[in-house]
């Protein structure tokens, strides 16, 4: 007896068939991002990163992140804005000019 397949298993197959993209352009594409994505992206320790949330980096603003239990998060838009503000000529050559 030939059995129909149902319209969910169908679908589900469909799903399963799709391919992940690749975790290494995910934090671009997330508003979002992790205390260790954080740090990948500013090529730096997770304890930096959370000394940069924390304020306790001379010269350098607090990063502004979201506590969610005792996760930090870190919107994407914010992590710009405040490389941005950030960004300092450290020659003293320049600097004294």
């Amino acid at each position: 007896m030939d059995r129909q397949q149902s319209p969910t298993c169908s679908r589900t197959a469909a799903i399963h068939s799709i391919e992940a993209p690749d975790p290494a352009s995910l934090p671009s594409l997330c508003p979002v991002m992790t205390v260790p994505e954080v740090a990948r992206e500013l090529r730096c320790s997770k304890a930096h990163v959370h000394n940069l949330i924390n304020g306790h980096v001379r010269g350098a603003t607090p990063l502004p992140s979201v506590r969610i239990g005792r996760r930090r998060l870190v919107r994407r838009s914010s992590l710009d804005e405040w490389i941005k503000a950030n960004e300092q000529c450290y020659d003293p050559i320049i600097a004294n000019h």
